[in-house]
């Protein structure tokens, strides 16, 4: 079976445990070439996941790929929220980090950090920071194409 298989399997065995929606998944990843494999699913909803929550779909997921024999070899289980510097994926990611400072690399190489103030299924919207404004200068919100972002990473502010 394909990484992708794998990996579409899982998803598929996730989705009971998701509450119809409220949690979602961020990232399944497999890293190929291992003697043990190890599983790491990132999981989120909009009001952030605590980690018994975590524990729980752990504990389901693990006895549902046991009961259908998934793997022949050994594997690890690792079901966890995404760190505040793991990479923003989805329009729902975006859309839970609104009102935060976003540095997004697009795939032309330009790269803006601001506010990310809006988005849509399709774009953002960030308010975009400058060092060194000119007097009188204004500067428009950016208006980002998801599918044409690279990498975008909230940015922490003190």
């Amino acid at each position: 079976m394909s990484a992708m298989d794998i990996r579409s399997k899982i998803e598929e065995l996730l989705e009971p445990f998701l509450e119809n929606g409220r949690i979602f998944v961020v990232s399944v990843q497999i890293p190929a070439g291992r003697i043990t494999k190890k599983i790491l699913i990132l999981i989120d909803s909009d009001a952030g996941i605590m980690v018994d929550e975590c524990a729980d779909i752990s504990r389901k997921l693990g006895d549902k790929i046991e009961e259908i024999e998934l793997f022949e070899d050994p594997y690890t289980l690792e079901v966890s929220s995404p760190g505040v510097d793991f990479p923003l994926s989805s329009q729902r990611s975006y859309q839970k980090n609104v009102g935060r400072i976003l540095k997004v690399l697009q795939q032309d190489g330009t790269e803006t950090t601001g506010k990310l103030e809006a988005v849509t299924q399709t774009h953002i919207t960030i308010a975009e920071e400058r060092k060194k404004k000119k007097k009188d200068e204004v500067v428009l919100p950016a208006s980002i194409e998801i599918i044409n972002i690279k990498k975008a990473q909230v940015q922490i502010v003190f």
